[in-house]
């Protein structure tokens, strides 16, 4: 496969994955309130090899074709963010609230970060809307192959960002509680805005 396309999915990629939103949001709280990122980061990346396996599948191509199938999933998408958002702002992580994160399995925290990821909007806009400008079918590989291995490429990005992110949170703000606070709490707010704009724009379309 051409390396310059490649090149050019990474760099287009990277883009959206540096771009703050539900997951960093979770990462974030994930480094301040778990003592292990990666049941957190491996959850957002299962999410989106869920996205992967289906766009290998050729499915991508069917619910990007159907206007009715994924304004659904941009609703459920965005009232799911919100949802998030509002829960981010209500408990805001902070180092102090790690005794209760305990309590939480791996498994558990494993799951919501499937969740977060496999119903984040920006995923919709990754698998429907760019991946589509960057598969040739002339090409030498299958389609099925190229698909995968953008699909491969993004979950490293994700797995390497989210965990650096994590570590990060932990590093900077585990001293600073209410520097934490107002982070989440950004965060939060950040995820209600980006979901309420997104519902509004699929509902009056």
């Amino acid at each position: 496969m051409d390396t310059g396309t490649v090149a050019a999915f990474l760099a287009v990629d990277l883009l959206l994955v540096f771009t703050p939103g539900a997951d960093w949001a979770y990462a974030i709280a994930a480094g301040l309130r778990n003592r292990s990122l990666f049941p957190a980061v491996a959850g957002l990346v299962a999410g989106y090899a869920g996205y992967t396996l289906l766009a290998v599948a050729g499915l991508v191509v069917i619910v990007a074709s159907s206007a009715s199938l994924l304004t659904t999933l941009t609703v459920l998408g965005a009232a799911y963010l919100m949802w998030l958002g509002w829960g981010v702002l209500a408990r805001p992580a902070t180092p102090s609230a790690s005794a209760e994160a305990v309590a939480a399995s791996g498994w558990q925290v494993m799951l919501r970060g499937a969740g977060i990821s496999g119903l984040n909007p920006k995923a919709l806009l990754l698998y429907f809307s760019l991946f589509p400008q960057f598969i040739d079918p002339a090409e030498g590989w299958p389609v099925a192959a190229q698909t995968g291995l953008f699909g491969t490429l993004h979950m490293a990005s994700c797995a390497v960002v989210y965990l650096g992110v994590g570590m990060l949170a932990r590093t900077v703000l585990a001293a600073r509680p209410a520097a934490a606070r107002v982070v989440t709490r950004t965060s939060g707010a950040m995820m209600i805005i980006i979901g309420g704009f997104l519902l509004v724009e699929r509902l009056a379309g």
